[in-house]
């Protein structure tokens, strides 16, 4: 049995969760395991598995 990348996300999750700020899209980033918003220029990270979508924990974009 092989074990899932812990650094994976449900594309069915992805495809329902956006970006508190501007209520856009989000994108996975498997390199860095966050999700990014374009749009806001934010980057938000994946703790075990769960995102962490809350504006202050996220990285800013440059």
């Amino acid at each position: 049995m092989v074990e899932k990348d812990k650094k994976s996300i449900d594309p069915k999750m992805l495809n329902i969760l956006v970006c508190p700020k501007t209520r856009g899209p989000l994108t996975y980033i498997s390199e860095t395991n966050e999700l990014i918003s374009k749009k806001a220029k934010l980057a938000y990270p994946i703790r075990d598995g769960i995102p962490i979508l809350l504006i202050e924990r996220a990285r800013i974009l440059e």
